[in-house]
């Protein structure tokens, strides 16, 4: 069986072992791709916030803690939203249960828009783009962190294990669907290249301030061993955009 978007994030045994994976302090989002999202996010006190894909709210919660005046986290995910939820309690935050395609964008209300590792699960990032652009206000900035496209093009590599010392690119200009298998799961991503959202990003307005692709910082890793396997391929694509 294979899932699209955040319906993986309800199967029980998924959930479990994806945050034992995604709170490890080597794992990619706390060792490469957080630090990026705090430096690219910057000052945000008192800022209107809106998560796209915002998982159990952990981002939110310490967005809160550095100063925002409001959050707002949509996820598609019940398990998700429930941990959200849980996490934000007596905080100033809202949580709809919502994917990024079912969400009401309303107008010139964010400050800042944000999502981490989500945009990839998206099959229409024109609309999206154009959503978010227009939900925030003058001035706004929208952060946003996907998989790197050079591990999306092909998961062939997958085959050797998820801790793979060796990397496959192949089919990258071709893009579309790919069906990952992860954590026992199938999960439905869709590649494109670094050009194409480049390009649908100005196309739907914005200017593009920042791009990073996730070098990796050794003081952000525990262990000598998994730094040095993160300097062979980049697994974050980070870019910070203005209105």
């Amino acid at each position: 069986m294979e899932f699209r978007g955040s319906r993986v994030y309800d199967q029980s045994d998924f959930f479990t072992n994806y945050m034992n994976r995604r709170n490890r302090k080597d794992s990619p989002n706390n060792a490469i791709e957080g630090p990026i999202m705090s430096e690219l996010v910057g000052n945000i006190q008192n800022k209107t916030i809106l998560d796209l894909g915002c998982g159990d709210a952990s981002f939110g919660k310490e967005l809160l803690h550095l100063g925002a005046k409001h959050y707002t986290g949509v996820e598609g995910s019940e398990q998700m939203v429930k941990a959200a939820r849980s996490n934000l309690l007596e905080l100033d935050a809202t949580i709809h249960n919502e994917t990024m395609g079912s969400f009401n964008y309303p107008s010139a209300s964010y400050d800042l828009v944000t999502s981490r590792f989500a945009i990839h699960y998206v099959s229409d990032i024109d609309r999206l783009f154009r959503n978010i652009y227009q939900s925030l206000k003058e001035d706004g900035r929208f952060v946003f962190s996907i998989q790197h496209p050079l591990t999306t093009s092909s998961f062939a590599s997958k085959e050797s294990g998820d801790k793979r010392g060796n990397w496959i690119v192949d089919d990258y200009f071709l893009d579309g669907e790919r069906k990952e298998p992860w954590i026992n799961q199938v999960v439905v991503k869709y590649h494109r290249t670094i050009e194409q959202y480049f390009t649908a990003l100005r196309e739907a307005g914005f200017t593009i301030q920042d791009l990073r692709e996730g070098t990796p910082v050794r003081k952000h890793f525990r262990s000598e061993e998994e730094f040095l396997r993160r300097q062979r391929i980049p697994v974050v694509l980070a870019f910070g955009c203005g209105k």
